[in-house]
């Protein structure tokens, strides 16, 4: 006690004690009222009612390494982190012309006639050519054309056939380069495979000469189907490992003519590659290996998608 002080009276004591217990015990319901309603203590069990929950396909979360989580940066919408968004060969049409057809041989009389190649008339198709035991060019051909499809399909591309397998022969060489020219394409490439003699080995690629005359004119094409011709020498010989035939084209693997409807009557760029010499026993082994086309295949897709990202 103090000095100078002097101790309550009774009766004012207890009226003052009275006053403040009536003012707390309201104020200390309402806060715990409060404080239930927001869920308790974070201390609270974790299974209690305001633990986060997981949606049953979610996977389980690892268990806690005590450290805190960084989060991942933000993907933008549309695009995995890491690769560019799109395809190298969207929009592009490409018509893929596997040489002759498996059913030729049971129409000689239809593929026999003549049809108007511009500068000339010739046989509307041939059955091609087979190697010593029997393995034909048209089943050689169909097969290449259909494992590059898959690949430039995979890349954007859109990819249409002249023959499928799916016609009782041909179609003829001008219908052949017609198909490309109303696709609109930006690459035709027809597959064959050369019946040269034997002891001759290699590919080469054929490209149109400029010629003009009935309803040939290859002026405009001419240029850009070297380039397409030498994108498609260099990536075939890359993965296939073959060396440009040295008995046709002065051995540089490209051949020019003018006596072919399918690039004579062509309005966009178009040529062909023979990608081997069916009569060498050498060249026949590798043209009858499935390991061997599907890098051919390769080097068919890949020389074409170098010529359209030029």
């Amino acid at each position: 006690m103090s000095n100078g002080s002097f101790p309550p009276e009774p009766g004012r004591r207890g009226g003052t004690l009275a006053i403040v217990l009536a003012a707390l015990i309201p104020a200390c319901f309402a806060g715990w009222l409060l404080w239930s309603s927001l869920g308790g203590s974070k201390d609270d069990g974790a299974d209690g009612a305001g633990a986060p929950t997981t949606s049953s396909t979610s996977s389980p979360s690892p268990p806690s390494s005590g450290a805190p989580a960084v989060p991942s940066p933000p993907t933008p919408s549309g695009k995995q982190s890491g690769k560019p968004s799109g395809k190298p060969l969207d929009g592009k049409v490409v018509v893929i012309d596997p040489g002759h057809n498996p059913n030729n041989r049971d129409h000689s009389s239809r593929i026999a006639r003549l049809v108007d190649i511009g500068t000339d008339e010739k046989e509307c198709d041939t059955t091609g050519t087979a190697t010593n035991s029997g393995y034909a060019e048209a089943s050689f051909t169909l097969d290449v054309a259909r494992r590059a499809r898959t690949l430039l399909e995979a890349r954007g591309a859109t990819v249409r056939f002249t023959q499928d397998g799916d016609r009782p022969y041909g179609p003829c060489v001008d219908e052949r380069a017609e198909i490309g020219n109303k696709a609109h394409a930006d690459a035709v490439v027809s597959v064959h495979a050369d019946g040269a003699a034997a002891g001759e080995r290699g590919f080469h690629v054929i490209l149109p000469k400029s010629v003009r005359g009935g309803g040939a004119d290859t002026s405009a094409i001419t240029a850009p189907s070297r380039r397409l011709g030498e994108r498609l020498r260099s990536r075939f010989a890359k993965a296939t490992g073959s060396e440009p035939a040295q008995y046709i084209g002065d051995g540089s693997g490209l051949d020019v003519r003018g006596d072919l409807g399918g690039l004579n009557l062509s309005t966009v760029p178009k040529v062909f590659i023979e990608c081997g010499n069916m009569r060498d026993s050498q060249d026949a082994a590798e043209l009858t290996d499935s390991a061997w086309r599907e890098r051919a295949a390769d080097g068919v897709a890949q020389g074409i998608t170098d010529f359209l990202n030029e």
